[in-house]
């Protein structure tokens, strides 16, 4: 009686073995690191040079490091103090300014074990130290873009179909919408079926005047609805991508509400470096040069230029781009390489104006908010700018280059296109610094709770059920090392209320072997034998351990659907701590029992 099978015995045993393996790598910390990474020109690699220069540079300024880790895309110098990385920072951007040179904290697990796939819990901007940035998105302008984007269409269209509009199609400034203008109601009924037929996503209105006869579209609610969380999504892509050309490890990029996205980048210590690249809205146009008509544009060096109204190619269309120098005139260049869609247009472009000029735009969106009187008065800047006009020598398509740039701005550029371009510019409303010395703080603090927590816990249960109590002490503290392991394989990040998750844990998981222990002590009361008391005891006990369980899952279960941040992690941290305890407080207690009660002949039980 109250024997575990085979199985079961090699099944507890496995689970620990491989927890307490992928839960080590938390016990050898990070090391204070400096990474040099080659974000900006794509062509550059970190090779055996570049090592050389970095080690010359360091020795140099007499400053020693513990250990050089290179790969083609970074190089990792580890220091043995905060004091020397920020020292050897300072030297390692003077000695390498091509390159990209970040803080970082290395984590310092064995090689063997990162071969298996160990590696430490991710820790929060609260433990680790970084910046936290509030980002607003400017939602009318991602639709006044959409807008402009319709009446290029609506020109095409109503060309192709040969309908003549009275004057231009123009888009509403003040109010929003598109105005379109014809000399008779027939062929506004007939712009107004082909708008239908084409578009389910335009309201129209129609508007009569003296000889004037106009039509008012607008996007539906459906449509603003979708367009609106389509600008979201782009930017919070768009803002990965440029925290992945930083070099920031374990960014948390998440949206709140229907108009904000979150960004929190762990380690960061140079802000005003990622807000001017997280904030930046900077994309380009191509547009053939107008003989006449057309719409005058500012160059940046030289009189003013007119350029045709449609768009070549834009900054949605590149799928690459990098600094380089031109080969020519010596000056820093981009080279920019464009998806199919816009490789098709740009050679059908080039082919067919071949010996005429075609004029780069440089697009630029600034938005403000001041205060003025107890109001927040909210202003829009667009600036765009002709950066280069050249003649078209011969077809191309998809990979070209772009002159007439700084070298800072071309790297700027180059990194901006390749991360993509913001579907709608941003403003940050709000940012927070934490030190690593209040993240340091942070985290011994919170490793001091849990310890004392811990140690509370099993003082309880090992007065209050001796030998059951030790038992329920070796099932807690796989609890933990469970729990730690998942968290790691999960790379989960822990923060501050993670930390709250795990000492709140330690106490629900020894709820369910006060429920047993209790029962059992029942049932030895009522009369029966030891044995059918401990089967008596976990049997009764479980439905309510899984109803109590299941209860806190569901709530916890809910904070991580609608809570953002570090609700989120508290809810990871308590879901994961529900499933972990359950295994640990039945199934472990069961077992190690039944290892060592199970089969014999008791006159009583140690409970």
């Amino acid at each position: 009686m109250n024997q575990y099978q085979l199985w079961k015995y090699l099944l507890i045993g496995a689970v620990i073995s491989i927890c307490a393996l992928y839960a080590l790598p938390n016990l050898f910390g990070e090391d204070p690191a400096v990474q040099v990474s080659p974000p900006y020109a794509g062509n550059d690699k970190i090779d055996k040079e570049v090592q050389d220069k970095a080690e010359r540079a360091l020795q140099q300024a007499n400053i020693s490091f513990t250990r050089i880790d290179r790969t083609p895309k970074q190089l990792l110098v580890r220091f043995k103090d905060t004091d020397t990385q920020l020292m050897a920072y300072d030297e390692l951007k003077k000695a390498l300014p091509k390159y990209v040179v970040a803080q970082n904290l290395a984590s310092a697990t064995p090689d063997w074990l990162r071969a298996l796939g160990g590696e430490p819990m991710y820790l929060g901007l609260d433990l680790r130290g970084g910046v936290h940035f509030l980002m607003q998105v400017d939602m009318e302008t991602a639709i006044a873009q959409d807008e402009r984007t319709y009446v290029n269409e609506l020109r095409s269209l109503f060309r192709k179909k040969k309908l003549r509009y009275k004057g231009s199609i123009s888009r509403v400034e003040k109010d929003g919408g598109i105005m379109v203008t014809f000399d008779t109601p027939e062929k506004r009924e007939r712009a107004k079926k082909l708008v239908q037929r084409q578009y389910n996503d335009l309201l129209i209105t129609e508007i009569d005047e003296v000889d004037k006869y106009r039509m008012h579209l607008t996007f539906t609610e459906a449509a603003l609805l979708e367009r609106r969380q389509k600008a979201l999504e782009q930017n919070i892509t768009t803002l990965r991508n440029r925290v992945n050309e930083l070099g920031v490890s374990e960014p948390v990029i998440q949206r709140q509400g229907d108009e904000r996205i979150v960004v929190q980048l762990p380690g960061v210590q140079d802000t005003a470096r990622a807000k001017e690249i997280l904030g930046a809205t900077a994309t380009l146009e191509f547009r053939l040069v107008a003989d006449e008509g057309g719409r005058e544009y500012q160059r940046r060096e030289g009189p003013p230029v007119r350029l045709k109204r449609s768009v070549i190619a834009s900054g949605e269309h590149v799928v690459d781009a990098a600094a380089t120098i031109d080969q020519r005139s010596g000056r820093p260049a981009t080279t920019v390489r464009l998806d199919n869609k816009g490789g098709n247009r740009m050679l059908k472009t080039t082919r067919d104006n071949v010996g005429k000029p075609m004029a780069v735009v440089f697009i630029e969106y600034q938005i403000k908010t001041k205060l003025v009187d107890g109001k927040k008065i909210t202003t829009r800047k667009k600036t765009e700018e002709v950066v280069n006009v050249a003649t078209i020598q011969e077809e191309f398509s998809n990979r070209f280059q772009i002159t007439g740039l700084e070298s800072n701005e071309a790297k700027n550029l180059a990194l901006l296109l390749r991360a993509g371009a913001l579907k709608a510019p941003m403003e940050i409303i709000e940012e927070r610094t934490v030190g690593p010395s209040l993240g340091k703080e942070n985290i011994e603090q919170g490793q001091l709770s849990i310890m004392l927590g811990f140690l509370a816990v099993m003082l309880f249960m090992l007065i209050r059920y001796k030998t059951f109590g030790i038992v329920a002490n070796f099932a807690l503290l796989m609890n933990v090392v469970i729990l730690v392991a998942l968290l790691s394989l999960l790379q989960a990040t822990l923060t501050l209320p993670g930390m709250a998750g795990i000492v709140l844990t330690l106490g629900m998981a020894v709820d369910a072997n006060v429920l047993i222990f209790e029962k059992i002590r029942e049932e030895i009361a009522n009369g029966n034998t030891p044995q059918s008391s401990i089967q008596a005891g976990y049997e009764k006990a479980f439905i309510t351990i899984f109803d109590a369980n299941l209860t806190t899952l569901i709530a916890a279960l809910m904070l991580f659907g609608f809570g953002t941040g570090p609700i989120k992690g508290f809810a990871i941290t308590l879901s994961l701590g529900i499933i972990t305890s359950m295994f640990t407080a039945i199934m472990v207690t069961r077992g190690v029992i039944n290892f060592y009660y199970g089969g014999k002949k008791l006159e009583k039980l140690p409970v």
